[in-house]
């Protein structure tokens, strides 16, 4: 649908700051090395699993499987959202980091299902494990997964690699949590001990996770991002000069790190000129880091525009 403001003077400028602290960084090694080291290590534990009739050792196995794909995913949109816009795709395809998130999001809980279902099965069927063995192999579990949470923790303002973070760093929690059992079992022939302990990570990750999906969600629908309060923007310009009012104020984000706004701007006493609009960006940019904004000119307060009403998108 198309809208015409043909019937009244307005400007447009559009400032996209691409090169500024918002745009995405480069985790491309960071991906690389977590998915071989946590592939490999994924390998061994379902190995070891099966040698020690280790549930915990397979279920945590299971996880970091699946956590291993979530990297994949991330890393996959993190590659394409660096793709160039064509005219059809004309944001590119930065809002694939959007949905990566949403989707590492869904298997982490995916996952805590998974592990919350073996717990249930274990304390209603304990058996005996290689305690030692359980314990070794979750110890390395949590130097890897620690590793590689590192390699993601510079990032985190981005929620797709905060995903992937969040990710290395519930797998830390839960090979902790499995040393600790296997500790426990080893000194007391408590078998319950995996189970509960087991229960106690899965609240934990969907803990964890549930704020990642709540804002990976709000992203997807377009929803003004967390960090940007849209009445303080709106408050700003409302006091540039010469602005009367203003009206068709979107805000989204473009990807997990960068932002998008239009709105119109009534300055009865004529077009504020470039300077204006040059300025008007830059505060955005640097006050809310909004770094692709386009602003409308509408130079007469009595003339309709179609979009004014707050109901009208």
């Amino acid at each position: 649908m198309s809208h015409s403001h043909s019937h009244h003077d307005h400007s447009h400028h559009d400032h996209d700051h691409a090169g500024h602290v918002h745009a995405p960084k480069d985790f491309g090694r960071a991906f690389a090395i977590g998915v071989a080291l946590n592939m490999t290590f994924v390998l061994v534990e379902a190995a070891y699993g099966f040698l020690s009739n280790s549930t915990a050792l397979l279920a945590d196995a299971g996880h970091n499987l699946s956590d291993v794909l979530g990297l994949v995913v991330a890393w996959i949109a993190a590659v394409l959202s660096k793709r160039p816009p064509t005219p059809r795709l004309t944001y590119g395809l930065r809002n694939t980091s959007i949905l990566a998130a949403l989707l590492n999001a869904i298997l982490l809980l995916i996952a805590s299902g998974a592990i919350l279902l073996e717990a249930i099965q274990r304390l209603m069927h304990p058996e005996p494990i290689a305690s030692m063995t359980v314990i070794v192999v979750a110890a390395i579990g949590i130097v890897i997964n620690g590793a590689t949470a590192w390699l993601f923790a510079g990032g985190r303002d981005d929620i797709n690699i905060r995903g992937a973070y969040l990710h290395m760093v519930a797998d830390a929690a839960l090979s902790f949590g499995v040393v600790l059992t296997g500790i426990g079992i080893m000194l007391t022939d408590l078998l319950w001990l995996d189970p509960a302990f087991s229960l106690v990570i899965v609240a934990v990750i969907v803990w964890g996770t549930w704020g990642l999906l709540r804002e990976s969600t709000a992203m997807s629908l377009a929803a003004v991002p967390s960090m940007i309060d849209p009445a303080s923007v709106r408050s700003y310009l409302c006091s540039l000069p010469g602005v009367a009012s203003i009206h068709d104020l979107h805000i989204w984000p473009m990807s997990t790190t960068e932002t998008a706004l239009t709105a119109h701007l009534v300055t009865p006493g004529g077009n504020p000129g470039d300077a204006f609009l040059v300025e008007a960006c830059h505060e955005l940019n640097h006050r809310f880091k909004i770094g692709h904004a386009t602003l409308q000119i509408e130079t007469s307060p009595d003339v309709h525009c179609s979009l004014k009403p707050d109901h009208v998108v």
